[in-house]
C-alpha cells in the first residue's frame, strides 16, 4: 500500500485552481510563466539584545514556535555609539520560508493571526514597494496561537515580506488576493 505524502492546502489549491485562472487573467501560454509566490522572510528586531542575551533567545524561541523553523541571530554589521551598538552584538533574528513551510505560515497567517489583529479592516495596498513584493509591519507576536503570553512576556514587532516574481504591484496583489490576503475595500466615490 502506497503511503500518501501530506502537501499543504494553499499549495494545492495554487497547483490545481489558481494556475489556470491565472493564466487566463494574464494571457500566459505556460503554467510555468504565471506568477508565484517565491519565499516569505520575517524578520524581528530585539533593540534589548545588546543588554540581554536572552531576549534574543527568546525571540528566537518565539519564532520558531510560529514557523517551524530555526531563525537566524543577525548581528550589528558596525559600530553606532549614538545607540550604543558595537559590531557583531545581536540585534535581531531572521528567517526564509520557502515551499511547504512558506504555504503553511500564509495559511495559519490568513485564517488565524489577521483575524486577531485588534481593529483589523485589511492590509493597505500602499505597502507594495514597486516590485511585486508586500511587506507588512505586526506590531506584536500575540496574534499567532501557538506564542503563549507567560513563557514571552515581552510583545515584539515583526516584518513580514512576502516576495513574489510577479514584477509590478498589480500582478502581485491579484495573486496575494486570490492566495487569500485581505486588502481594504476601496471606498466608492459618489
Amino acid at each position: 500500500m502506497e503511503k500518501k505524502s501530506y502537501e499543504p492546502r494553499l499549495k494545492v489549491k495554487f497547483e490545481k485552481e489558481l494556475v489556470k485562472i491565472l493564466m487566463k487573467e494574464f494571457k500566459y501560454s505556460s503554467p510555468m510563466a504565471a506568477v508565484k509566490l517565491k519565499k516569505i522572510v520575517i524578520n524581528v528586531g530585539v533593540s534589548q539584545g545588546k543588554e540581554n542575551i536572552q531576549e534574543v533567545e527568546q525571540a528566537k524561541s518565539d519564532i520558531a514556535l510560529i514557523c517551524g523553523q530555526m531563525p537566524q541571530i543577525r548581528r550589528a554589521k558596525k559600530s553606532i555609539s549614538n545607540f550604543k551598538l558595537r559590531k557583531g552584538m545581536p540585534i535581531g533574528v531572521r528567517v526564509t520560508l520557502r515551499g511547504d513551510r512558506m504555504y503553511e505560515f500564509l495559511d495559519r497567517f490568513i485564517s488565524l493571526a489577521s483575524p486577531r489583529i485588534r481593529d483589523f479592516q485589511g492590509f493597505d495596498e500602499r505597502c507594495f514597494d514597486g516590485k511585486g513584493n508586500l511587506n507588512l509591519g505586526i506590531r506584536e507576536q500575540y496574534i499567532f496561537p501557538e506564542i503563549n503570553v507567560e513563557k514571552s512576556p515581552r510583545p515584539r514587532g515583526m516584518n513580514i515580506s512576502f516576495v513574489t516574481d510577479a514584477g509590478s504591484d498589480e500582478k502581485a496583489r491579484i495573486l496575494l488576493e486570490m492566495l487569500g490576503i485581505p486588502f481594504k475595500r476601496k471606498k466608492k466615490q459618489n
